[in-house]
């Protein structure tokens, strides 16, 4: 008897070999983006993007890049992503793939640029201070 409720995604083996890298970061998350000229399919850790990313918004995010410079059906995207939550790494996959877009063709800098896309968002989380309950709430004031 075949227990189908734990139903496991293989993981695919990809080769790219004539294929430009380039690295993303945002937040916590570090993104590994190998692009080639290929059909247009997106594997995110070994998985395809969809299967990966749930959520319709982080999939826009991802696919934006590919959009903006129209070659959305001419690029094949492998990457390796890691730390941070979902947000995060979304965020460092579109640094990854505009800048291995850019590698392979000079031409792309100019829309990608246009839309802050070349560019590390470097906006992380506050550390929290001594003192305070959070990074800059403070314990409520009482005058008497």
């Amino acid at each position: 008897m075949q227990n189908n409720t734990s139903q496991k995604t293989e993981k695919i083996k990809l080769d790219f070999r004539e294929s430009k890298y380039a690295t993303g970061r945002r937040k916590k998350s570090i993104a590994k983006v190998w692009v080639k000229k290929g059909s247009g399919n997106i594997h995110v850790n070994g998985l395809k993007m969809n299967e990966y990313f749930k959520r319709p918004v982080h999939q826009i995010i991802v696919n934006r890049p590919l959009e903006i410079s129209q070659v959305s059906s001419n690029y094949d995207v492998k990457c390796s992503v890691s730390g941070g939550g979902l947000s995060g790494q979304a965020g460092a996959i579109i640094l990854g793939i505009s800048k291995a877009l850019i590698a392979h063709d000079e031409n792309l800098k100019k829309n990608l640029k246009k839309d802050k896309l070349t560019t590390r968002d470097s906006r992380v989380v506050e550390r929290k201070k001594y003192g305070h309950r959070k990074a800059r709430r403070s314990f409520q004031f009482s005058k008497r």
